[in-house]
């Protein structure tokens, strides 16, 4: 995994998650081998470490018993509201393509002795489509589809991260022509490290935004970087729908489905480990709608202002956050159940799940045994023994529905910009739990096959190098790289920048929003900006790429809260935010742009099939012209 100076590419992958990862595959597999793998740090993204009790893939439903269709699949992807409709189609269609894949990876999906794999209920899923591989799902697929990647000798620039998307003027607008990188191995050298990529193409596939929140449970390695596509201009949308949710601190872990299932012990304490209290007590009229709301907390897990109401489940994350907004300290205990905890007082529907699953114990801990052992193991891992010790928690950003714009290729408004994975806003208000990581598959195929069909995987290295000459042999850094090599005389210091954009949005762009706060925020956000580029402190060249990140999650965050102060606006309007999405980017003046477009109808067509084997033949597989490819007759 060596670095090169510069490279001329067919296609550059940004990012080295499951995405990136079977995106490479699928360009590999068709015969595009002119790519290139580019990743700040091999296996550090959301996929190889993330995952929660047992962490779901959403698909089709493959259970003999239930009757399933792309359609219906399609139908109840869109039903959260601003979802575009030919999207979930294509996530749909593609979902078993994309399953079966992994499969034939080697990611253990459970079937039984007949290849029946069961299904059950996830959040917004109304038929039980989701299957797991376990705690690890994400990180199964990862390192499945790794080792495809290292057979092929797909090659691999490791520890480069990307601080721009260089773009060229076509007549139909701006096409990707390359980025600029940095081998944080390499800044102590002559050019600091700096790498160069001519691309016909760009994979972005850097997940989503969680260096921009103070309270998250993305892994630490994991930061995203949508602001190098938001700068260059790419359409951005639905912004403003993020998933929150309760999940620990010490090791950052979803605390959803068994964990909450087995209805364990919520109490706080003061900062110095006094004063417990079970703090939820009060809120709840009795105890077994308490014990039932923190037992839904398990398949309802992501925040949902529908779900406060009539003491709901996600009254406990607004519960806990403010509890946590008081100075104190809050847990989750496995070992002592609730205040007034019995088995009979928890609810039929609670009753009768903890039942089929065997788990009618007298502890939480005991019951997360009988449920899912590898919740615990998992935990244990990582050094913390929840048989034990308490977990201490907050309401975290988890992922974000929205993102960069995309077709249903996957492409950006900027030509040969695919942005799949997290950082495409494929999602709408809701999603059903596992469907980001059924998304991701299928935006890798369906990029790859958009490469692979059109023009863009016919433009040759040396023509790509000829008609980007300017930036083959005249690179440089982007004017904020200069700003910060020159040895600023400014007094910012981009560490303190970076702590105020943070926490202005764990703040303001968590789960509780206050609509004029926010528009002071959205100023407070510019004028940070502002001052990154006039006043920041220099920075040793040690510190270059943190430096950097800095700046693009600085724009992010100002971005995003633009998303957010539109939407709440419009929030009054339920049915206008559910059937419309607020599109956003930024002109060649960074000046920020909105746009609420009509969400698109799932697509209803004739599939007769001589009309679609000659549409398919003519211009999405156009190589099956050629005489040696397939026969017209059988």
């Amino acid at each position: 995994m060596e670095t090169r100076p510069s490279a001329t590419i067919n296609t550059l992958i940004i990012g080295s998650g499951a995405a990136a990862l079977n995106a490479a595959l699928c360009l590999w597999e068709s015969g595009v081998h002119d790519i290139v793998i580019v990743t700040e740090k091999w296996g550090g993204g959301t996929s190889n470490n993330a995952g929660s009790d047992k962490q779901t893939y959403y698909k089709m439903s493959l259970d003999p018993s239930v009757p399933d269709s792309a359609g219906e699949m399609a139908a109840d992807l869109c039903r959260g509201g601003a979802m575009h409709g030919d999207i979930a189609l294509c996530e749909a269609q593609y979902s078993l393509q994309a399953f079966y894949n992994l499969v034939r990876l080697g990611v253990p999906f459970p079937h039984n002795k007949y290849g029946s794999y069961p299904g059950y209920k996830t959040d917004h899923d109304p038929r039980a489509r989701a299957t797991s591989a376990g705690p690890l799902t994400s990180h199964l697929m990862f390192k499945c589809l790794a080792a495809k990647v290292k057979e092929y000798g797909i090659p691999v620039h490791d520890h480069v991260i990307i601080t721009e998307l260089l773009t060229r003027n076509e007549p139909g607008g701006k096409a990707i022509a390359g980025a600029v990188g940095i081998d944080s191995k390499k800044v102590l050298e002559n050019g600091y490290g700096l790498v160069v990529y001519n691309a016909v193409n760009v994979i972005l596939a850097t997940g989503g935004p969680a260096g921009i929140y103070k309270h998250s449970v993305y892994p630490e390695s994991q930061i995203g970087s949508i602001g190098i596509a938001l700068k260059i201009g790419a359409k951005a949308q639905n912004l403003s729908i993020s998933q929150f949710g309760i999940s620990s601190v010490k090791f950052r872990w979803n605390l959803s489905g068994s964990y909450q299932q087995v209805v364990p012990r919520y109490y706080s304490t003061d900062s110095d480990g006094g004063d417990e209290v079970e703090f939820l007590n009060p809120h709840f009229h009795d105890r077994e709608t308490l014990f039932t709301a923190i037992f839904l907390k398990g398949y309802q897990w992501p925040y949902d202002p529908k779900k406060v109401a009539d003491f709901g489940s996600s009254l406990i994350d607004l519960l806990v956050q403010d509890e946590i907004g008081r100075g104190r300290k809050v847990y989750i205990d496995f070992n002592r159940n609730p205040d007034g905890f019995h088995l009979d007082k928890i609810g039929p529907v609670a009753r009768e799940y903890l039942e089929r699953s065997g788990a009618l114990a007298g502890t939480p801990i005991e019951r997360l045994k009988l449920m899912n052992q590898p919740a615990i193991d998992l935990y244990l891992s990582h050094g913390i023994d929840i048989t034990r010790e308490p977990l201490e928690i907050a309401v975290c950003a988890q992922h974000n529905n929205g993102g960069l714009v995309g077709d249903i290729w996957w492409e950006s408004n900027i030509s040969g910009l695919f942005p799949i994975g997290e950082v495409n806003g494929t999602h709408g208000i809701t999603r059903p739990g596992g469907a980001a990581l059924n998304s991701g598959q299928v935006g890798g195929i369906r990029a790859a096959m958009k490469i692979v069909g059109s023009r863009q995987s016919a433009v040759g290295s040396a023509q790509l190098a000829d008609g980007n000459r300017q930036f083959a042999s005249g690179s440089h850094p982007s004017p904020v790289t200069c700003h910060l090599l020159l040895s600023s005389k400014g007094s910012l210091d981009y560490r303190d920048a970076l702590a105020e954009l943070q926490q202005r949005m764990s703040e303001h762009g968590g789960p509780v929003r206050d609509r004029q706060a926010i528009k002071t925020e959205i100023q407070c956000a510019w004028d940070l900006w502002k001052r990154l580029n006039n006043e920041v402190k220099a920075v040793d060249p040690t510190e270059l790429v943190s430096a950097l990140r800095t700046f693009d999650l600085c724009l992010t965050h100002a971005v995003y809260l633009e998303s957010i102060a539109e939407y709440l606006d419009k929030s009054d309007d339920e049915l206008f935010t559910q059937q419309h999405i607020l599109e956003i980017h930024l002109d060649d003046n960074l000046k920020v742009q909105k746009t609420w477009v009509p969400v698109r109808p799932v697509p209803k067509e004739e599939l007769w099939f001589e009309k679609v084997w000659k549409e398919y033949r003519h211009s999405i597989n156009p190589g099956l012209q050629s005489g040696d490819n397939a026969s017209e007759s059988t």
